[in-house]
């Protein structure tokens, strides 16, 4: 099992990540409100930009899983970002942001269940293989995959009746 780490690297791309999820779970919140916290969205976007951004400055021999889900995140975010801040969410760019920004959060949750069943000990004992496979890992994922499509199926819904 991996040992938690005290790099500064680490940590603050951590704190970075989990930052990104709170503020990201708490739009997500607001959306499903019909809504769009202007402030708090910025934040989010931002954040998790720099989670993407920050899982390249680790050193790697090669192109990692870690790397790969970064650089789809960071496509998933320009669409977000232009959805949001270059076509003000008008017609269907409100749906789109509303997919992309519940996307880039469920990404950033996804690896935070993968390097949960790494670094927790409980959860290393469940699943002792690293990467993490197998049934209880992959219905963890599975249903957390599902959470969010609903999530952004109820999200789009409610941002229709708010606008």
């Amino acid at each position: 099992m991996t040992q938690l780490t005290t790099d500064p690297l680490t940590l603050g791309h951590t704190a970075i990540s989990l930052a990104a999820i709170v503020t990201g779970l708490m739009v997500l919140a607001a959306m499903l409100k019909g809504r769009t916290p202007v402030r708090l969205t910025g934040i989010f976007l931002t954040l998790t930009v720099l989670t993407s951004v920050t899982g390249f400055l680790f050193h790697n021999d090669h192109v990692t899983p870690g790397q790969i889900v970064g650089a789809i995140s960071l496509v998933i975010l320009a669409v977000a970002l232009f959805a949001i801040y270059g076509r003000r969410l008008a017609g269907r760019w409100r749906t789109a942001y509303v997919v992309t920004a519940v996307a880039a959060l469920y990404l950033n949750v996804f690896v935070l269940v993968i390097q949960s069943f790494i670094k927790v000990p409980a959860l290393h004992a469940l699943v002792p293989t690293v990467p993490p496979t197998g049934p209880v890992f992959g219905g963890v994922q599975a249903v957390m995959l599902v959470a969010f499509i609903l999530a952004a199926w109820l999200a789009i819904r409610a941002g229709r009746t708010a606008a």
